[in-house]
């Protein structure tokens, strides 16, 4: 088993709640931190009536299992891909095994620490954040979704995505097919460098730029936690929330960040979703259509997550902007000879135009009256 170098020191704490909605009981949330192993990760577990939290605690049991046992020369790129691909067939198979599993799922971000390398992988729209020892902070995953894919092709702005009707819909989660693509990632870092790893119902509250503010406070990493959940909560809290902050090296004291006003028409609203409805069909989840986080129409009363394993609709391309439309030029403001030969030019064009369109005209008329004349003797 690999341990952290004695060196490096690493300093975790985390935040786990169901949030305000009396909708959601339960928590479907998971998370993993071991500062002893270097290994940390968040689950956003969906699928309704307890499918999403087994879903999201598989993906935790698996990696952490998977990081117990690892071997001292192992590659651990490789490891953290096969971890998490053993716990998509793991979620996957339950979920064809029990009927009351069918349309369980769960995203996952993930983070190992070995001196001063990152390895980072994860699936679906829970976030890594890296802030550098000068207090900037870096967002290390794109969510897999369709609006984030979207403004990376550069046909959305982040401010349309933010209020685009499928900003919900995720396109990769686990659980969802047999086997998943993973993006992985190593990051060598500098001490004082510190993490985020979060779900969405940390992030569809505060802003980027907010929560840079807050990790580089001077409190302690169990403080600024409960300052975001603070936050989260004064906003709505309208699901479930996690986060866990890693801290490596000595903390040290940097310039504050200026607060950024919170924009109550950043904070995404979402509908309230009954519990009580029966899982969708196995069809849904074989098509392995895009998945939604929670969007679903309120006729189908669906419970939260089912939806995700639904079709849904692409997200469209935003809207270009008109075209001023430019003035012609007179060819009497032309000066010289260019200018003269443009008038004549523009008049000989206009000429065979109109010879063109009487032509088009006449031949129509022709044949019109040609028909007329077929159907007459046809009669």
């Amino acid at each position: 088993m690999s341990e952290q170098p004695a060196t490096v020191e690493i300093q975790a704490a985390a935040v786990s709640d169901r949030g305000l909605s009396e909708k959601r009981p339960l928590n479907e949330d998971s998370f993993l931190s071991d500062a002893q192993r270097g290994i940390f990760a968040v689950a956003d577990g969906v699928g309704g009536a307890q499918a999403g939290e087994v879903a999201s605690r598989t993906a935790m049991e698996v990696l952490d299992e998977a990081f117990r046992h690892q071997l001292e020369d192992a590659d651990v790129e490789d490891l953290m891909e096969i971890a998490i691909q053993r716990a998509n067939a793991s979620i996957f198979q339950m979920s064809r095994e029990h009927p009351k599993f069918l349309m369980m799922a769960t995203t996952v971000v993930a983070l190992h620490l070995d001196g001063h390398t990152a390895t980072i992988g994860h699936v679906g729209d829970s976030r890594l954040y890296r802030v550098t020892p000068d207090g900037k902070i870096h967002r290390e995953t794109d969510d897999h979704s369709m609006v984030e894919e979207e403004v990376r092709a550069g046909r959305m702005t982040p401010q349309q995505a933010a209020n685009h009707p499928s900003r919900n819909v995720i396109s990769r989660a686990l659980g969802a097919e047999d086997t998943v693509e993973v993006d992985l990632k190593i990051v060598e870092i500098e001490d004082a460098t510190t993490f985020l790893l979060c779900s969405d119902g940390i992030t569809r509250h505060i802003q980027d730029r907010e929560l840079e503010a807050i990790l580089n406070r001077p409190e302690s990493l169990e403080q600024i936690c409960e300052e975001m959940k603070r936050r989260c909560y004064d906003r709505g809290a309208e699901d479930n929330l996690t986060a866990v902050v890693v801290h490596v090296g000595q903390r040290r004291a940097v310039q504050p960040t200026e607060e950024v006003p919170f924009d109550e028409e950043r904070t995404v609203q979402f509908e309230k979703v009954s519990t009580a409805a029966a899982p969708a069909s196995a069809s849904a989840i074989e098509a392995a259509a895009p998945i939604t986080n929670e969007q679903a129409a309120p006729a189908l009363q669906t419970p939260r997550g089912v939806d995700r394993l639904m079709d849904a609709q692409p997200a469209q391309p935003a809207p270009m902007p008109p075209q001023t439309e430019q003035a012609a030029i007179p060819a009497s403001t032309a000066r010289g000879g260019a200018g003269r030969t443009f008038g004549l030019l523009l008049a000989l064009l206009i000429l065979l135009v109109a010879i063109g369109a009487a032509a088009f005209y006449g031949g129509l008329q022709y044949h019109l009256r040609l028909s007329r004349r077929v159907r007459a003797i046809l009669r």
